[in-house]
């Protein structure tokens, strides 16, 4: 019984000084994730859907962040669900601010590409404020069509 009670009190101590390490990075979720769908339609023959959705992951503290997106495909005929496919994952983005700190963000991106996309797959704006100071980042990122996606930030000013 002794021993249990050692190492109950060794768990104890030892949760006491990682619990602060592990809530060193806060994240917080994007509140404006959008979803768009398509149908492949053929009269007799397979019909298709695909939706997808993207949300964006932000540090709080480093000020980086991640992309996330899922897609699901339902391939159906006119009786059964023939087959259901789902992707996805999060990419990571550089860091918006050069030191930690305590920010917020917001994120947008343009609509599918047979909308308002000039030269590719679209872009997104991020803009990040640190909560501890009057300083507001915006971002914008576009696709150049040409592999790399081209990305400026700037700093703005108060009048």
């Amino acid at each position: 019984m002794m021993h249990v009670m050692r190492f109950c009190s060794a768990v104890a101590l030892l949760l006491t000084v990682l619990a602060p390490a592990a809530r060193a990075d806060d994240f917080q979720l994007s509140h404006n994730q959008r979803i768009s769908c398509s149908r492949g339609l053929a009269p007799g023959k397979l019909n298709t859907a695909t939706c997808k959705s993207y949300t964006y992951l932000f540090n709080t503290k480093t000020s980086e962040y991640f992309r996330c997106q899922v897609s699901l495909a339902l391939t159906r005929d006119n009786k059964e669900v023939i087959n259901v496919q789902t992707d996805g994952g999060c990419t990571k983005k550089p860091r918006i601010f050069e030191t930690d700190g305590k920010y917020d963000f917001d994120v947008t991106e343009t609509e599918p590409p047979n909308t308002n996309s000039f030269f590719g797959p679209g872009g997104y704006s991020v803009w990040a404020a640190d909560v501890g100071a009057q300083k507001v980042r915006g971002c914008i990122t576009i696709s150049s069509g040409l592999g790399s996606d081209i990305s400026k930030c700037l700093d703005m000013t108060f009048q």
